[in-house]
């Protein structure tokens, strides 16, 4: 090890490839790193979620401390470094700093400050062709230089959902084959499958290790069910979001599970719909035209109809932006492709961060 102590300040909006490898040169020349998160209180991205991100990214002997500073940017006036440094200090703790590492030009002044040795690691990009700015103008430009937790939070979640036999699920699986056909970041597209069912089928065939005739009009269901699909599905969405590409597709979520509790036991319990969660845009599979089929695990077609009024009602004071898939299948297909190309057109919109004002 080369330096006792070492420094790393950035404000990781959002984390990516650059600041990671910035952060391994600083670990492999260090017995110790602190890297201050310090963003400005504006921006987009919580400073917890990106605390975490880099954490579960970093070996144990790398301390991260986060802090908001909001004091202006001008590298020009040494009272407004000396606001900076102070925020710096006392989130750094009171080991003296060997050395800075830094790919910024502004790395030196503020190694001097610590009375600490520059290092500056890659400060051309040449390495790792990225910057937070150039992310937040384009991510998916630069897909593959986030990290999971980062991939996770910006992928666009599009959820479809609709009463039983309309489609669900062989819509969400067409989209995501569909937006893996477009190669490079895309191929990585998924699509969540319905946890509810899942479920669905472990209970009958538990009944039926006691009584082998027992259908699905036999399965019992309870409140804390309900919790389960809402909790299981949302979790499984969250992981397929981490290695998965600028858009996500799920069949059902947990806003579909309170009109399946409501079906099931006559209302919906708060549990459920504290675990409520807004995706990007809903596609609604609408029942009409669309033959029943019933697969021993479908409660039958006089509830599709009901169903579909149920998730239209709701919807409609969602503030969520929805669309109703109708017609045929190519028509449907086509409708949602459109809807998402053109919630993917729309971007992502950040916070601006402060900027230098010198």
């Amino acid at each position: 090890m080369t330096f006792r102590h070492g420094l790393v300040v950035g404000k990781f909006y959002p984390p990516h490839a650059g600041h990671h490898a910035l952060i391994r040169a600083a670990a492999s020349a260090c017995e110790r790193v602190t890297v201050v998160v310090a963003p400005s209180s504006r921006e987009s991205i919580p400073l917890e979620l990106r605390l975490q991100w880099l954490r579960e990214a970093h070996e144990p002997h790398v301390r991260f401390a986060g802090v908001y500073d909001d004091h202006p940017i001008d590298y020009s006036d040494p009272a407004v470094w000396d606001l900076h440094v102070a925020v710096f200090r006392e989130a750094a703790g009171p080991e003296p700093v060997d050395a800075v590492f830094s790919s910024e030009a502004y790395g030196a002044e503020l190694a001097r400050r610590f009375g600490a040795e520059p290092v500056l690691v890659d400060p051309g990009r040449e390495r790792i062709p990225v910057s937070g700015t150039a992310i937040r103008a384009d991510p998916v430009a630069h897909w593959e230089h986030l990290g999971p937790g980062a991939r996770a939070w910006l992928a666009r979640r599009v959820i479809v959902l609709g009463a039983e036999s309309t489609g669900t699920t062989t819509m969400a699986r067409a989209l995501a084959r569909h937006y893996r056909t477009r190669g490079g970041v895309w191929s990585a597209t998924a699509w969540v499958p319905e946890f509810g069912r899942e479920l669905t089928e472990r209970k009958l065939a538990e009944l039926r290790r006691g009584s082998p005739g027992a259908t699905v009009f036999d399965v019992v269901w309870d409140r804390e069910d309900f919790v389960t699909v809402a909790v299981e599905q949302a979790a499984a969405e969250d992981a397929l979001a981490r290695t998965g590409s600028p858009v996500l597709f799920g069949d059902t979520d947990a806003f579909a599970t309170t009109i399946w509790e409501e079906r099931y036991l006559g209302s919906t319990s708060a549990k459920v719909r504290e675990l409520v969660r807004d995706p990007d845009l809903y596609l609604l599979t609408d029942d009409a035209g669309v033959p029943f089929e019933d697969d021993g695990l479908r409660d039958g077609e006089h509830l599709r109809q009901w169903m579909t009024g149920r998730f239209r009602a709701e919807l409609a004071t969602r503030g969520v932006p929805w669309i109703e898939l109708t017609g045929g299948y190519r028509e449907r297909l086509t409708g949602a492709i459109q809807a998402v190309d053109r919630l993917l057109a729309a971007g992502w919109r950040f916070a601006p961060p402060l900027s230098d004002r010198g």
